[in-house]
């Protein structure tokens, strides 16, 4: 324990270092902030801390959405990247509305980034579409969560056309997601399918 431990001292040190200089220089100093509250998230998560992790992380979002109003062009990405964080620390202590409704508009904000920036953001935007469809099941809105999936499929196909070696294995993971949703459904013919893609995927042998 003695390492993680000390990681977030350190951490825990940052903040209130980024703390103090934010409150003197805002504009400087609260994207700093953010990222170190960002970390501490990360670290207290590790330890076990779950609800401090959460605290942190939306004091994180918090900042995040101030800054994106004000240049949505910068920090934009970074709202949705602590969007699906605060989703995560919300599942992991069972409050599944609230985390999916952080997912969906981290979904949002990556759709919108990805509209401009295909290359930077296409795979992020399939992320969060993963877990808007387990965050969908698991609320029992299947529909829903098959159509995320179906979507998410997508994405990793035309990253999968453009870069096989680092996509294939995120698209057969989907397809393997996208499967058993559609067995859920009674669609066995169509997750039979999407298995068989996915094991072609793993095994072009």
């Amino acid at each position: 324990m003695g390492r993680p431990e000390e990681a977030l001292a350190a951490t825990e040190e940052a903040v209130t270092i980024r703390r103090r200089l934010a409150q003197a220089n805002p504009a400087a100093f609260e994207p700093d902030l953010a990222t170190a509250l960002n970390n501490l998230s990360v670290d207290l998560s590790s330890l076990g801390r779950m609800e401090e992790a959460l605290a942190a992380t939306e004091e994180a979002v918090g900042m995040y959405r101030r800054l994106a109003q004000a240049d949505p062009d910068r920090f934009d990405s970074d709202l949705a990247m602590a969007l699906n964080d605060l989703s995560i620390r919300l599942s992991h202590l069972g409050r599944i509305e609230e985390a999916l409704a952080a997912t969906e508009e981290a979904v949002a904000l990556y759709r919108r980034l990805a509209r401009t920036n295909t290359d930077a953001f296409e795979r992020n935007l399939a992320t969060a579409l993963n877990n808007l469809s387990f965050l969908l099941s698991d609320l029992g809105r299947a529909e829903e969560a098959l159509a995320a999936a179906e979507e998410a499929v997508g994405v990793y196909r035309r990253l999968a056309q453009t870069n096989p070696g680092w996509h294939e294995p995120d698209l057969a993971g989907m397809l393997n997601t996208l499967a058993d949703l559609l067995a859920n459904a009674n669609r066995a013919e169509e997750a039979e399918a999407a298995r068989q893609e996915a094991a072609t995927l793993l095994d072009p042998s």
